[in-house]
């Protein structure tokens, strides 16, 4: 796992080296190991690695057999010997024992078409010196980030983080306020979109090829939905358990200590209890819970870690959100309102103590919005407002009723939205309104229900969940927030065979009767205790709303009542007035809206006012 940046000048001018330097000392957290660089003339390469596979010999760049094409790479490539072994027999000559070597040698065999042949997550570089081209690609579902910045002289400049982009003194700081107007729907800001003008993000599953100071960019891979499988339910818990499995051992894969993340929910005990399994000694596993009794899962983690015979260590906290609010923010880059960030953070932070890659539970879960009927049949005693957790499924419920009769689209854009268009149309300034009103947010999940290809209610909203939700919240808090801290997370779940697999069973396999995760839990209850699977799931978040109405309500205040925040143009005084004023009297629930705009301010503060 590494970090990666660098440039290439559409001209004759010299790489600057220092630059370059600056750019790479800026994600050094993503690999503190060791850096490298490849500089020629207009190209700079450059990378920073955490050393996970062939520490003695896989530092970076790396070369093919005759010195021609040179790579930097980020990720971990999970079929590597296999691809390596094809290699040898096919003549490459290879020199180290290298993920990263394999992938640039079959690029120098297959071109584009390399990516067809790789399994795992991925973002790399490849400059080729024969045809002075620079390629650029990004995984399948979007594990590894990667940005670009495609300049008006055709000088190209790409880095895994916000931070090292931004270092070029030739990108811009110009905030993108249709990007502004996105992330206000749906709490991060959507591929390829950035909050930066002048930076762009390569979205999942494409490549980038620059040349001339020209690019191209091409979708290489999604799931396809349209094509269903016969299969028992017997026969696909079966191959359910048997992919899975195959997924999570390629994962275990490190010469480097490994452990996983342990919520005690079903995703994560299924791939520990699959490690377990698979292990000669105790698998390590990490959990984190909270003071607030509410969101704590320590107890369900416990019983999987002593079901499996695992090794676990628990950590109880109490997140000082204020003291942590500038290292997310310095560390996303843009605005990003996940607030489960906070957790992912510490229990990242804390991992990193004992081993240096976890696996964990990520991609299972799909936010749909037809799941909220099962809340409605659960008893109506469940549904009291007596707690942060209770509350937040009374405004699920709440969201599924005031869109049950909208078209598909409209439904899902409105479920995954913190400020509604309605809402927006109320608080957003003069100004702002006119300046986002070609943005249309909900046309970036239409264009995934439009490939649906006539696929019903359940896979179109999967589809879109795999291509939206997912890499654009989901794994950017994940690749975030364990990076942050040196840590390589590992998701068996997000492995594209499992994702084709998943894609290929029939509705009645996947959500019968809206029961989610339906086929998972079979599996899960010939893994782990039954009572771990069939229970309410919590969830991964803090008690942020408990928060702006105690210990951080004058910070709130201070940041979203400022001048500062007004003078964004973006949301009404009065309308951030009442928002805070109903929150903090306990009239209405605003803990998402607060949070979002208090991580907008602070990004602006970070990332624009000290430009």
């Amino acid at each position: 796992m590494c970090g990666i940046t660098g440039f290439v000048n559409n001209s004759d001018r010299a790489v600057d080296r220092e630059l370059l330097e600056a750019m790479n000392r800026a994600i050094i957290h993503r690999g503190p190991d060791e850096d490298g660089f490849y500089v020629k003339d207009n190209v700079g390469l450059a990378m920073r690695r955490l050393a996970i596979i062939d520490l003695a010999g896989g530092q970076q760049p790396i070369h093919n057999a005759d010195r021609t094409k040179w790579i930097v790479f980020n990720g971990e490539i999970y079929n590597y010997q296999e691809l390596r072994k094809g290699l040898i027999e096919r003549g490459h000559k290879l020199y180290t024992n290298s993920d990263t070597e394999a992938v640039v040698a079959l690029y120098d065999e297959f071109g584009a078409d390399c990516l067809e042949h790789l399994r795992g997550m991925f973002a790399f570089a490849i400059w080729d010196e024969l045809d002075r081209s620079l390629f650029i690609a990004r995984d399948r579902v979007g594990k590894k980030p990667l940005l670009y910045s495609h300049q008006p002289n055709g000088d190209l400049i790409f880095g895994s983080e916000f931070t090292a982009v931004l270092k070029h003194p030739s990108v811009s700081r110009d905030v993108d306020r249709d990007a502004i107007d996105s992330y206000l729907s749906f709490l991060c800001v959507p591929a390829p979109q950035t909050a930066f003008k002048a930076i762009r993000k390569l979205e999942p599953g494409h490549w980038l090829r620059w040349k001339v100071g020209r690019v191209e960019t091409k979708r290489y891979w999604q799931p396809d939905f349209s094509k269903k499988i016969k299969i028992s339910e017997e026969e696909a818990i079966e191959e359910t358990t048997r992919i899975l499995r195959e997924a999570t051992k390629l994962r275990m894969i490190s010469e480097v200590p490994l452990g996983a993340f342990l919520s005690g929910g079903v995703d994560s005990s299924t791939i520990v209890a699959l490690m377990a399994q698979e292990s000669s000694s105790p698998v390590k596993t990490f959990s984190i819970g909270f003071e607030e009794q509410d969101f704590s899962e320590l107890k369900y983690a416990k019983k999987v870690a002593e079901h499996v015979g695992a090794e676990h260590h628990e950590f109880i906290v109490r997140p000082d959100a204020i003291e942590l609010l500038p290292t997310l923010v310095e560390h996303y880059g843009e605005p990003y309102a996940d607030s489960s960030a906070l957790p992912t953070y510490y229990v990242s932070r804390e991992t990193r103590k004992h081993v240096t890659v976890a696996l964990n539970g990520d991609g299972a879960y799909k936010r749909i919005p037809l799941a909220v009927r099962k809340a409605l049949i659960e008893g109506p005693i469940n549904l009291l407002p007596t707690s942060e957790v209770k509350k937040t499924r009374i405004r699920d419920v709440q969201r599924f009723f005031t869109s049950a009769n909208e078209p598909r689209l409209e439904r899902y854009y409105r479920w995954m939205s913190t400020f509604k268009p309605a809402v927006k149309a109320k608080i957003y300034t003069p100004g702002f309104a006119e300046a986002v009103k070609d943005n249309g947010a909900i046309n970036l999940l239409g264009q995934w229900f439009a490939r649906a290809n006539g696929s019903g209610v359940l896979d179109a909203t999967l589809l879109t969940d795999q291509m939206t939700y997912l890499p654009n919240d989901l794994l950017v808090k994940v690749d975030i927030a364990s990076m942050a801290n040196s840590l390589e997370a590992r998701a068996p779940f997000l492995d594209h065979k499992v994702i084709e697999f998943a894609a290929s069973l029939p509705p009645s396999l996947k959500m019968p009767q809206y029961r989610t995760k339906y086929l998972l839990k079979k599996v899960a209850a010939r893994l782990v205790p039954r009572e771990v699977i069939y229970r309410r799931k919590m969830g991964f978040g803090v008690p942020v709303g408990r928060w702006f109405r105690k210990e951080m309500k004058d910070f709130v205040r201070d940041v979203l009542l400022s001048d500062s925040f007004a003078q964004r143009d973006i949301i009404r005084r009065d309308a951030v007035e009442l928002i805070v004023d109903q929150h903090i009297a306990g009239k209405v629930d605003h803990a998402f809206p607060i949070w979002t705009l208090l991580m907008l301010e602070l990004w602006y503060r970070r990332f624009v006012d000290q430009n």
